[in-house]
């Protein structure tokens, strides 16, 4: 380790016990001081001969930066003196906290913990941290990174939620002390790095993303892609880990990310009983969260302003390097499996070399603070830093805000005087360049054509772009069909049918899809000593699924039915053409759980699905026969149809920028009650009014807070909810983007739950209850989640997610059904004005309908926090509950659509709503709803669609589209009775 190496880590270290983790705790409580307690024991442990003089001024300029960066400064009168009474919170007397994202406040009440106690719990958890050498010194690598990882983890039940929300400062608690330790820590190492102690904001990007992953033929096929380009996300952060901490990496957050952990125990050698904990080290299915797709393409990092160049370039050729080594050594396996001696002469070596020439696009901008930013007095000036914003904002941006035109301007104001602000504070100033920039690069910069020009042979069997690999270029020749059998895939298939599709011939990126599932189980796992099996849900099971789980709600009776496709099972594996089928996790616990089902019936669950997709018969009458048996089995013809759900975070780019577009918080609402009264009664010059009134200026502890919330909800609860509390499938969840398969009775379920989960919203209980959703061990509410005893910090109310779906029949080809998909979740952004789901019905004898309908009808008043109340899935809900159910006929839909196209839509509108009402209600009432049930539907379908929120769409059609897919999912093959 080079001295510049270890100094980055003994400044991380220094930065990280320059406050303690309980300082809100002991602060104005504890004899010793915030900083005699914990502080002292700790440095005096890893620093026995005290803080070199130039590492203690770095730690100190670190501090103040992230504090200017991440805290509103507010104003103070000369009268006040430099501790004035109502500056000072007392956390144990007034603990509030405030929703970085939302502003919710939550009152904690009056906290009884005494200081010793805690500064002692402090103490001891630290040092139980602290990693040592060979020689028993601390290792400063090791201990700065187990701080990081495990120093927010507190073992102690009662302070285990408080203790990863404790805030940096008991006046402004809207970000963690940890956010503050960790932008200190970033701070600190970029100005020990850097031979002027200048830092910079690094954004990379890589990419294609959205192509890459729709290229699917099957389901294995998407859940590869996402995670593939997951993987390559790791393969270039891990080059700034290694070189300047995790801390460094303001977005995404990388605490607690399965990915990172293997990193840190694996590689960098943390002591793995720190680990025993995580989900990753025991799951051994593909439920581990190791297969989750949890690395967005995009980071945003605070480095060391010399070294940017150079660190891009790194990040670079790692991803390059990884994606390239992984496929050469899929194509030696490729290659050993054909029996085809593995020679550089060969062609397809050629091939991978030009076809992964420039992948991933990899798009990098670096914005230094210094010289754009020059620390002097009484506040930093910024001449060079409005030149270079100029071509971008004009005269606006962060520079011509009201935040920065308070604290530009002479510190006193008739009596009232602010902190003198340092650099830090120009962060909102800095990202706003960095992300324009990198937009305005990332526009201009031409990517290589992939595959070369030279490539002239048939393409791809699943992308269609480029030349499929072959070690003989002749056999380029011949098209589909008529291919040789001693292609190199031909070959090899025969050799190992798991390698591929039968007679399917791929390219250098189809290939990477294609086997990576294998490939990361046998060589990234098995690496690691993680014996984790992976299981891929087929579309036809997860229809099936439908259909099984009613089967074993009713007691799974097997009959001669199921005796019969039970010797049929064994004829199937004796001949090696039958495998147990993956089914979705939450009907495998219902399968397993105790003693419910004999071993008879857990077996014709597994092999049902596979029986019926792998009948080897081509006599129809012995098809048949086998489908005869399964209907007899099942009580009815098994479910055909599933269902894909897409959801993504509105407004994202929004958030993460401070736009007009997010939730706007103000800077006076972001301080403590005790500190904002005192500034409404003291503090009302026009002036010091319209800063406070100004929206609260992005800060790290922002884009930490989003990154954090996005973890918590892709990592935890969306794989939670799928796969847990619904019978599905989770392909990928990167941050705000989810895609899953999942069985059609489940999917209003699913979707509510994931919108829900996304803002940390309740879920009302008219939804609980007309969905039957399974909400054991999950609370919801006030921008949180509490999972198992877990407390999950969410995006919060105010942010929205909209959704599309699509329920299709398990033969549709998976590529048009994601076209139709992405089309679905488009609509609900676009028609829907985001904050909407959209459902494409796409029935197997033609004809599609297509329901958008928003989360919300109406926006929140003035005061009151946003929820799902009266959400218009409730009435979908509802409608189908009330169709599956034994007194009101499905035939309501039907007869109700005939007058529906002849609505008069040019009367008056109560008049219409009269109308309609009274129609509705009475056909309802018709097919067996009783007088307040029809009553009730007619006025909710009225209002509904004669709302203004869907003024752009014909009444008639959105009451017709809410009937079509509310007759759909309650037909008696996959209407869930216990809705």
């Amino acid at each position: 380790m080079t001295d510049t190496t270890q100094t980055i880590w003994l400044a991380k270290l220094a930065a990280w016990t320059h406050d303690p983790a309980e300082k809100a705790l002991v602060l104005l409580r504890d004899p010793a001081g915030h900083e005699g307690g914990t502080v002292r024991e700790l440095q005096q442990t890893l620093f026995p001969d005290g803080l070199p003089k130039t590492l203690a001024a770095h730690v100190k300029r670190a501090d103040h930066w992230a504090s200017a960066a991440d805290r509103p400064q507010f104003p103070r009168s000369d009268k006040d003196g430099k501790y004035a009474a109502w500056t000072q919170v007392r956390f144990d007397q007034s603990p509030v906290l405030i929703h970085p994202l939302s502003g919710t406040e939550f009152d904690l009440e009056q906290l009884d913990i005494d200081p010793a106690q805690i500064r002692a719990i402090s103490v001891d958890h630290f040092k139980q941290l602290i990693e040592r050498g060979a020689d028993g010194t601390p290792d400063a690598r090791k201990t700065a990174l187990a701080f990081w990882r495990f120093g927010p983890e507190m073992s102690a039940g009662e302070l285990r939620a408080l203790w990863q929300l404790l805030p940096a400062d008991t006046r402004i608690p809207d970000h963690t002390i940890w956010t503050h330790l960790d932008l200190s820590a970033a701070f600190a190492s970029s100005f020990a790095a850097d031979a002027n102690a200048n830092p910079a904001l690094l954004s990379i990007a890589f990419g294609p993303v959205q192509d890459f992953i729709a290229q699917a033929r099957t389901t294995s096929d998407l859940w590869a892609g996402s995670h593939l380009l997951s993987r390559i996300a790791w393969a270039g952060l891990k080059v700034i880990c290694e070189r300047l901490g995790p801390d460094a990496v303001i977005f995404p957050q990388l605490r607690g990310v399965p990915l990172v952990d293997l990193w840190l125990r694996d590689e960098i050698g943390l002591n793995g009983k720190r680990f025993l904990d995580c989900e990753w080290t025991a799951q051994r299915t593909d439920a581990n969260p190791l297969f989750a797709a949890a690395l967005p393409n995009k980071l945003v990092a605070i480095v060391p302003a010399d070294q940017a160049r150079e660190l891009a370039e790194a990040v670079t050729q790692a991803v390059r390097g990884f994606v390239r080594e992984t496929a050469e050594g899929m194509l030696a396996e490729l290659l050993e499996a054909a029996g085809i001696d593995n020679t550089p002469q060969l062609y397809c070596h050629a091939q991978l070399a030009a076809q992964l020439e420039g992948f991933p696009e990899v798009h990098w901008t670096a914005v230094p603070f210094a010289p754009l930013v020059k620390e002097g007095e009484p506040a930093p000036e910024v001449t060079e830093l409005r030149r270079a914003g100029e071509p971008f904002f004009g005269q606006g941006g962060f520079l011509a805000s009201a935040t920065w035109q308070r604290l530009s301007q002479p510190l006193e104001l008739e009596g009232t005087r602010f902190y003198r602000p340092n650099a830090g504070v120009l962060y909102p100033a800095i990202y706003e360049l960095l992300d324009r920039v990198a937009a305005s690069a990332k526009s201009v910069r031409v990517a290589p054509q992939r595959p070369n020009g030279g490539e002239q042979g048939y393409r791809c069997d699943l992308t269609g772009e480029a030349e499929w690999l072959t070690h003989d270029r002749e056999h380029l020749r011949n098209p589909k069909g008529s291919r040789p059998a001693d292609t190199l895939w031909n070959r090899a298939i025969n050799k190992r049918p798991s390698i591929s599709r039968k007679g399917e011939h791929l390219s250098a990126l189809a290939m990477l899809k294609r086997l990576w599932p294998r490939w990361f189980v046998e060589h990234e796992l098995k690496r690691c000593n993680l014996d984790v099996r992976r299981f891929v849900i087929s579309t036809h099971t997860l229809a099936v699924s439908t259909s099984l789980e009613r089967w074993l709600e009713q007691g799974a009776p097997i009959g001669q039915a199921g005796l019969d496709l039970l010797v049929k099972a064994d004829q199937a594996e004796h001949a090696g053409a039958l495998d147990y089928a993956a089914l979705p996790r939450r009907l495998i616990h219902k399968l397993m759980r105790g003693n419910e089902f004999t071993p008879e019936q857990r077996r014709l669950a597994r092999v049902l699905p596979a029986l019926m997709e792998n009948d080897s018969s081509d006599d129809p009458e012995a098809r048949n026969e086998s489908a005869e048996l399964v209907r007899k089995l099942l009580g009815d013809k098994p479910e055909a149809y599933y269902a894909l759900i897409l959801l993504d975070g509105d407004n994202m780019g929004a958030w993460i920028s401070g736009g007009s577009q997010a939730h706007p918080l103000t800077t006076r609402n972001t301080f403590h009650p005790q500190i904002r009264n005192h500034l409404n009664a003291h503090f009302n010059r026009r002036e010091l009014a319209e800063y406070l009134a100004a929206p609260r200026a992005v800060s790290p502890s922002r884009h930490m807070a989003i990154s954090g919330a996005l973890n918590g909800f892709a990592l935890t609860l969306v794989q939670d909810i799928v796969e847990n509390r619904c019978k599905g499938k989770l392909i990928y969840a990167g941050g705000d983007d989810v895609m899953a398969l999942v069985a059609v009775d489940d999917l209003l379920a699913c979707l509510t739950l994931l919108r829900a989960a996304y803002g940390g919203l309740p879920v009302p209980g008219a939804l609980v209850a007309s969905l039957g959703l399974d909400m054991t061990g999950l609370e919801l509410g006030g921008g949180h989640a509490l999972l198992d005893g877990r407390l999950l910090r969410l995006m919060g109310e105010y942010a929205t997610a909209s959704a599309g779906a699509v329920i299709a029949h398990h033969s549709a080809p998976l590529g048009a059904v994601l076209r139709r998909l992405r089309a679905a979740e488009k609509r609900a952004k676009d028609k829907g004005g985001r904050d909407a789901f959209a459902i494409t019905l796409l029935k197997r004898g033609g004809g599609a309908t297509e329901l958008t309908l928003p989360w919300r009808l109406d926006p929140p008043k003035e005061g009151e926090t946003p929820t799902l109340d009266g959400s218009p899935m409730t009435i979908l809900a509802s409608l189908t509950a009330l169709f599956a159910g034994d007194d009101t006929s499905r035939k309501a839909a039907y007869v109700t659509q005939g007058w529906l196209p002849h609505l008069p839509v040019q009367m008056e509108k109560a008049a219409l709503h009269a109308l309609l009402a009274r129609n509705l209600a009475y056909r309802l009432k018709r097919q067996g709803a009783r007088e307040d049930q029809g009553d009730e539907f007619g006025d909710k379908l009225a209002t509904l669609a004669l709302h203004p929120r869907l003024a752009d769409t014909d009444p008639g059609s959105v009451i017709a589209d809410v009937l079509a897919v509310a007759e759909f999912l309650a037909r008696e093959s996959r209407a869930n009775p216990n809705r």
